[in-house]
């Protein structure tokens, strides 16, 4: 039960409450160490699939706990993004961009109740490789975003995060209705 893809799965989980504790002071070198912490947990999430592939460890629990953990993350590292306090030196995400967010929040819950109701009826839904670049969309565009607040005399920092979280709420709109009219075959 405890194996290595198991144990990464789960030190992403843990490092949520670290990240979201490190977004709550927005000051630059909270900024810079929650972006390196961004990125190791993104390497978790990389390295644990393949671990798991690689050495033949895939288990139900890790197929159970991946798609949450990356939930946790991606929910908690924007709502702390889109948290509107004065004292925060760049406003991430602000206006607009906000329904961004919006669309990405909403999508998650949506398909996974979709999956938890097609679960009950022993129907799988596999992720589809657009679903996988929504993610990666997501990763890159929240990674930009905490590196900007590390470094604000680069604007263009965030300007990336900015256009690759658009990209990323346009791919989950997609993946969503996919997932949506696949699942939607299969209720009464």
């Amino acid at each position: 039960m405890l194996t290595l893809p198991n144990l990464l799965t789960l030190s992403r989980i843990f490092a949520v409450p670290i990240l979201v504790f490190l977004l709550w002071r927005p000051v630059p070198i909270d900024y810079a160490i929650t972006f390196v912490l961004y990125c190791i947990v993104g390497l978790t999430d990389y390295f644990d699939g393949y671990v798991a592939r690689a050495k033949g460890q895939i288990s139900r629990l890790g197929q159970f706990l991946d798609p949450i953990a990356d939930k946790i993350m991606i929910a908690a590292v924007l709502m702390m993004l889109i948290s509107s306090r004065k004292e925060n030196p760049i406003p991430e995400i602000a206006g607009l961009h906000i329904i961004a967010a919006l669309v990405i929040l909403l999508r998650e819950i949506i398909v996974s109740g979709l999956r938890e109701y097609l679960a009950s009826l022993q129907i799988s839904m596999p992720v589809s490789q657009l679903a996988k670049w929504k993610t990666t969309f997501q990763i890159i565009a929240l990674g930009a975003l905490i590196l900007g607040g590390a470094v604000p005399l680069m604007p263009w920092v965030h300007s990336v995060g900015l256009v690759c979280l658009w990209v990323a709420a346009t791919l989950t709109l997609i993946t969503g209705w996919d997932y949506l009219r696949t699942g939607m075959r299969h209720f009464d």
